[in-house]
């Protein structure tokens, strides 16, 4: 039984052709057994670490007033801040706060240059919400998205080459408007004797996802061979998860774990960043031309645990979840998407 994640340093890309093989192999073996790892190594300062993290426990000691006037019931595009038990996950309210914050883009614009303009998933594009009393976080997010996009960029480069694939055969899902986002999330303490949920167990529904976890707060929690594996963050290290959609595109060779986050005691809190790397809305992400040996490990794509299929095209996906976590704001901006009888 696996006693914790794997650890895979980013750095042996750097060292020599040989460490840079060994990483692949193991970046290859480590995603299609587990799913889930530790990365070190990844070039990402930890001076803007330290940043973000002070920064996100300086927006959540804002006064309430502050952090409702960018509370997310006033986009249509699921941005800005969400009040503790406003998200749903398989149903169950997560116990949690945050802010949501993707690319910064005019609505007006949305679909314009897509072959598919007219596609609901569009509304999913637009302005971010930025907290006025905080104005330090906009340039400092933006920042983060910058590094970790390149981080995660090169990570799937990477996974093409280990799995037998061209290098480039993820960049053009992500060549035009990729559609990463960035949620800034604080967890108090809710948990007695029982741990309550923070988080319900779910797959990420993108592509892949870097988390950063303030030091010594554990609670991710995931799941391999029916057993739960804590997950504690290890210092100056993201933990690296596989999305639905990259299992899709290796044909559940590369493996999307369920996991799920327990709310910390009461009397304590958890600061987390899930930064969520994904291509443009309407991007299909390609199935690869993987080797033989990768070919015939493939275990076909997970039954998800509401048994949703997986869709191809990535704005499809990330609207039904948005709906589907968000009900009061899908009510509010898309009840045409929610009710369609009645449009």
């Amino acid at each position: 039984m696996l006693s914790s994640l794997p650890v895979l340093d980013f750095s042996r890309l750097n060292a020599s052709p040989e460490e840079a093989a060994a990483f692949r192999d193991d970046l290859r073996r480590v995603t299609h057994d587990v799913g889930f790892f530790y990365l070190v190594g990844h070039g990402v300062p930890q001076r803007l670490i330290d940043q973000v993290v002070d920064l996100s426990r300086r927006f959540f000691e804002l006064p309430e007033a502050d952090k409702l006037a960018i509370e997310n019931v006033n986009s249509p595009q699921f941005r800005g801040y969400t009040r503790v038990g406003g998200e749903l996950t398989a149903g169950g309210v997560d116990w949690r706060e945050q802010i949501d914050i993707g690319p910064e883009r005019p609505a007006a614009r949305a679909g314009v240059d897509s072959a598919d303009p007219d596609a609901e998933y569009w509304r999913l594009e637009g302005p971010n919400l930025w907290p006025a009393a905080l104005p330090e976080l906009k340039p400092v997010v933006e920042q983060w998205n910058a590094e970790l996009s390149a981080v995660s960029l090169r990570l799937l480069r990477e996974w093409a080459l280990a799995l037998g694939a061209p290098g480039d055969s993820f960049d053009e899902a992500f060549a035009d408007h990729p559609f990463p986002l960035t949620k800034i999330v604080r967890y108090p303490g809710e948990s007695v004797d029982t741990p309550k949920q923070g988080v319900g167990v779910h797959r990420d529904g993108g592509v892949l996802t870097l988390l950063l976890v303030e030091p010594g707060k554990g609670g991710l929690q995931v799941e391999h061979e029916g057993e739960w594996i804590e997950a504690p963050p290890m210092p100056g290290a993201f933990v690296v998860n596989i999305g639905e959609m990259l299992e899709l595109a290796t044909g559940g060779y590369l493996k999307a774990t369920l996991h799920r986050v327990q709310s910390p005691k009461v009397g304590s809190d958890r600061i987390s960043i899930p930064f969520f790397f994904n291509p443009g809305l309407d991007a299909r992400m390609p199935v690869l031309d993987v080797s033989d040996e990768v070919r015939a490990g493939a275990r076909g794509v997970s039954v998800d645990p509401t048994d949703s299929p997986i869709l191809e095209t990535y704005g499809d996906n990330v609207l039904r979840y948005r709906l589907r976590a968000h009900p009061n704001v899908a009510e509010i901006f898309h009840a045409d998407l929610l009710h369609p009888a009645a449009g």
